[in-house]
């Protein structure tokens, strides 16, 4: 019993969080410059988009369903919000300002769409959200006419490369901002309450009386709102919109809601279990590229990962089961 519960212990929170320090010190052992503020604050600004949208596909894996359109989304919503932020006929105030709301917006409609038609009809959400994928990025190319939109504000283009205390982005300030709000819905509301009852019994939820269709919806939504921010995040990182950014992003976030301990089948996982899941694969692949991994290689590395954690989830549901 007791070897049980040291290996439940490893395969929650705490444990994760021992993981993520571990590999931390190994790299540092093996690459110094690993350990560098420099780098330290480049992790930071790398991890931020992905920890952004892997909040919203918490809502989405705790209840037992998955998405993945995300990338395409984001590329959706980074192009119009790159056509109405480089509209000249509007103040550079207000066309920030929209832009922001037009790709969160954007998000949520796709979200929307998305949790409708699979409560509508009864689909499961990996045929649909793979539709939507298909559906996005199409949007995404047709509107821009395939082309790259750059040449933001001055006033925009500041804010991505701001840093507090020196080394402290404040794009990753926003994604950790977006966990803690995330962790306060799921952990001291109804709707986060009901997040969990659906992921773990929906029919027993819905025999009580509650309409589970309009929570599933509304996390599809909630996932759509956080694309949207994810979208003027990489947009304040890199400066520039394209219709073929985000390929791979929905493996990513997957990957680190998994890994932070949310398990696939839903009910069981948290927002602090994600943030950390999206550290470790942002340490990951900073501390490989030190290394001289190639690209392709850390590919497969991110792919590996990614079939451990599902077996991983098999076995913490196990160790649960024999513990309670």
């Amino acid at each position: 019993m007791n070897t049980k519960k040291i290996a439940y212990f490893l395969l929650n929170e705490a444990g994760i969080g021992i993981i993520l320090i571990l590999l931390c010190f190994l790299f540092s052992y093996f690459v110094p410059a690993f350990a560098s503020m420099n780098n330290i604050s480049n992790i930071f600004t790398q991890i931020s988009i992905n920890t952004v949208i892997a909040v919203g596909m918490t809502f989405v894996i705790l209840l037992g369903g998955i998405d993945l359109s995300v990338g395409s989304v984001l590329a959706l919503c980074t192009i119009l919000a790159g056509l109405t932020i480089t509209n000249k006929s509007l103040p550079v105030s207000l066309a920030i300002f929209l832009a922001v709301l037009i790709s969160i917006a954007a998000g949520i409609a796709c979200g929307l769409f998305d949790g409708y038609v699979c409560e509508r009809w009864n689909i499961h959400s990996f045929v649909v959200t793979l539709g939507m994928l298909n559906m996005a990025r199409g949007a995404a190319l047709q509107v821009s006419n395939s082309r790259t939109i750059f040449s933001f504000p001055k006033s925009f283009n500041v804010v991505g490369t701001y840093s507090i205390f020196g080394s402290l982005p404040v794009i990753f300030i926003m994604a950790v901002a977006l966990v803690l709000i995330g962790h306060f819905i799921l952990k001291k509301t109804v709707f986060g309450r009901m997040i969990y009852a659906i992921g773990n019994n929906e029919e027993a939820v819905r025999l009580s009386g509650h309409n589970t269709k309009r929570y599933k919806i509304a996390a599809f939504a909630i996932c759509g709102a956080c694309v949207g921010v994810a979208a003027i995040l990489y947009m304040l990182r890199l400066n520039i919109a394209s219709p073929i950014l985000g390929n791979g992003f929905e493996l990513s976030a997957i990957a680190a809601v998994v890994i932070g301990g949310t398990s696939m089948n839903g009910g069981k996982g948290s927002m602090i279990g994600t943030l950390i899941g999206a550290a470790i694969i942002g340490v990951l692949n900073n501390g490989l590229l030190l290394l001289g991994m190639s690209d392709f290689a850390r590919q497969i590395v991110t792919g590996a990962i990614i079939v451990i954690a599902v077996i991983l989830d098999t076995y913490r549901a196990k160790l649960s089961r024999a513990l309670s």
